[in-house]
């Protein structure tokens, strides 16, 4: 019983209703007692409360005083390393050794220990006589405050931690309670959320994908005509639609001249999973509420939508939404990679085999096409480090 009383001693949710006393207590006093100390030299923002100390100091070494309240209770004040760095160089000038905390001069710890004693002295007025039912002295009858300290001059961002450490047993906190009107259980059906709708997802080699040009067409093999999936803080609906067939598009076969060409090296036959997603759409609570099996989702308007192609998290190039025989697939209106400035087109549905000139074609033509060929390949050439980065696919040696 002493266990679970010390571990519910404060709730997460209680601090959430103290915070603003705390916000409006603190902060004031902390800055008053510092700038009468230190002369308008330094700003203090509290940025934490917490009753847990562990996720404040981040492995930051600190000078630590610690002032007795009473027989029974403490206060304690924790100044990070860079909190002294800041101080100190104001306060006393700028050294020229790097500061280091396991080094501090009895000059130095006298100023900060002046400092966090002149700052208990402010303190201590908020403090209230102890309840004797209250638990006392152990890890849970604690609250920590976190508070930011820069100097004043805007020109210097360094910025360290003072962190307090407050007896819960000596404190009356005032919890915030609602005077406003409540939400009613009616409007949340018509409140709107955003939600992600995935098209479907395929492997892509990176030779591929380097050479996405405007116009060509990624087909997405695992995309279903009347299936779609929503996607709510990583959380996954599948859901049914009609697909728009205004959107259907003939599937061509003659390819492009580079989808099909043998791959020059190891990287280039890599294969990457690509994704194509709407942008985020609104729906409603009560629509979102009512998904169900077998349930049509009305989301025409997503045909008018951007659709991006993602690798990795990343966006490589955005478009429009298609079908091509029984799949999904996107239109690409801009590649993303390479700044949107892409080669006209010459492809129509990515994946295809390469297609070979007509035989009628002239020689002039033949010529004009292989001198334009070679300015293309120049072209990729210079800039196929900007087109795209292969150190985020680095394979280790001896995976190759």
């Amino acid at each position: 019983m002493l266990d679970e009383k010390i571990q519910n001693s404060i709730s997460t949710d209680q601090l959430y209703k103290e915070y603003d006393w705390y916000q409006h207590t603190f902060p004031p006093i902390v800055q008053e007692s510092c700038d009468e100390f230190f002369d308008n030299n330094f700003k203090l923002e509290l940025i934490g409360i917490s009753k847990n100390i562990n996720c404040l100091m981040d492995n930051e070494s600190c000078f630590v005083t610690k002032i007795r309240i009473n027989q029974e209770y403490d206060m304690f004040f924790r100044l990070t390393d860079k909190a002294l760095d800041i101080i100190l160089n104001k306060v006393l000038g700028q050294s020229k050794n790097k500061f280091n905390i396991n080094k501090i001069s009895e000059l130095e710890a006298k100023v900060i220990t002046s400092f966090n004693d002149f700052m208990f002295e402010h303190l201590k007025t908020v403090l209230t006589e102890a309840d004797p039912t209250q638990l006392k002295r152990n890890n849970f009858d604690l609250i920590h405050l976190t508070f930011i300290i820069r100097e004043v001059e805007e020109y210097n961002k360094k910025a360290g931690k003072v962190i307090i450490t407050l007896p819960l047993g000596l404190l009356k906190p005032e919890i915030i309670t609602s005077n406003g009107a409540k939400f009613s259980d009616n409007s949340f059906p018509t409140s709107e959320t955003f939600v992600d709708v995935l098209v479907g997802k395929t492997k892509f080699s990176l030779y591929d994908l380097k050479n996405l040009e405007t116009d060509d067409v990624v087909v997405f093999e695992n995309s279903e005509l009347e299936n779609i999936t929503l996607s709510i803080n990583g959380e996954t609906i599948p859901v049914h639609l009609n697909p728009n067939m205004d959107i259907l598009i003939t599937e061509t076969t003659n390819g492009g001249d580079n989808m099909g060409d043998t791959h020059q090296n190891i990287w280039d036959s890599i294969e990457v999973e690509m994704s194509a997603e709407f942008d985020a759409v609104k729906i409603t609570l009560g629509e979102l509420k009512d998904i169900e099996e077998g349930l049509v989702v009305d989301l025409t308007s997503l045909y008018d939508n951007n659709v991006t192609l993602k690798v990795e998290g990343k966006s490589i190039a955005s478009g429009s939404l298609v079908i091509v025989n029984d799949r999904y697939g996107v239109k690409i209106n801009n590649v993303i990679a390479d700044g949107g400035n892409s080669m006209p087109a010459r492809k129509a549905v990515s994946n295809n085999q390469g297609g070979e000139l007509p035989a009628e074609e002239t020689e002039n033509e033949a010529e004009e096409n292989t001198n334009l060929s070679n300015e293309e390949e120049n072209f990729n050439n210079e800039n196929s480090e900007e087109e795209f980065d292969y150190s985020d696919f680095e394979l280790e040696d001896e995976n190759i």
